[in-house]
């Protein structure tokens, strides 16, 4: 007797193609991670758990059982940063115009020229610091870490703020629109850092660590060297001679037109995939 032959519908190729692209994101998203170990032991549980099933060990079955039962619901929590990440980079719209951004070119004129005048007069004086701007994504979160401010952006205030021995000279500011939010905030240390930015300190991974969650944008000084630079999307500009070079550069950031960009979790793939290169160029 023959089995008809039974033709597979658009549905059930869209529905196959769908979840490999899914089970292709998520292998990109842990690979290089400690999950690949956690994965891996995982299933070796699952896999002694149908060979005591098979010689009817029933004891030793209830308790790989259990303990698969307990990981289940572990893992969303030793997997918090990772899933927190991802989702915050598939919800975000990658537009570039702040939902209650800078709306005018004077607004945005001053918020530059007092990072610029902040970033050089901090550089001279070799005193740390780092400024985190708000755009899309909010960052009440970090702020709360901090203590709340609610003043007008000044060169002067942001100057007196990282001076050390005061109170709020370690952490970040935070600045949405043109108020200081809050300072000596703390902010998420990146984990995907090659070996040129393990050379820098707290602060840098700090400011590639916001970026990589947020689409905001992070002004660092480094304490050590008086370097100056930029962090957009996980990545850090550097070598900005003056303060024109540096006012340019933020203008630029702040007053480019908002492209019709594709949804966040394209931007997701994106990040996954240069990550997954990146993690490629360091085992070879």
């Amino acid at each position: 007797m023959t089995l008809p032959h039974i033709a597979p519908s658009w549905s059930d190729l869209v529905d196959i193609a769908l979840t490999s692209y899914i089970v292709y994101i998520v292998l990109l998203l842990i690979r290089g991670t400690r999950a690949v170990q956690i994965l891996q032991g995982i299933a070796l549980l699952v896999v002694l758990r149908q060979l005591v099933e098979y010689f009817h060990l029933w004891t030793m079955f209830s308790i790989l059982n259990g303990l698969l039962i307990a990981i289940g619901v572990a893992i969303p929590v030793v997997f918090q940063p990772e899933l927190r990440r991802a989702l915050a980079q598939i919800g975000r719209t990658g537009f570039l115009e702040p939902h209650a951004a800078h709306h005018d070119a004077e607004a945005i004129a001053e918020l530059c020229s007092a990072l610029s005048s902040t970033a050089v007069l901090l550089s001279r004086a070799a005193i740390g610091a780092l400024v985190v701007v708000e755009r899309n994504t909010g960052l009440e979160e970090y702020a709360e870490s901090g203590t709340a401010l609610d003043a007008h952006i000044s060169a002067e205030l942001l100057v007196a703020l990282f001076m050390p021995r005061t109170p709020l000279h370690d952490g970040a500011v935070i600045v949405r629109r043109d108020r200081i939010l809050a300072a000596g905030c703390f902010l998420p240390l990146s984990e995907n850092v090659d070996s040129a930015d393990r050379r820098r300190g707290t602060r840098h991974r700090a400011a590639i660590g916001i970026t990589e969650q947020t689409d905001a944008v992070a002004l660092v000084v480094s304490e050590e060297t008086g370097a100056i630079a930029v962090a957009q999307d996980g990545k850090l500009t550097d070598h900005f001679g003056s303060a024109d070079a540096i006012n340019h550069a933020l203008k630029s950031i702040f007053t480019r037109p908002s492209p019709v960009r594709p949804a966040g979790w394209i931007d997701a793939v994106r990040n996954l995939w240069s990550r997954s290169a990146k993690n490629n160029a360091r085992i070879d």
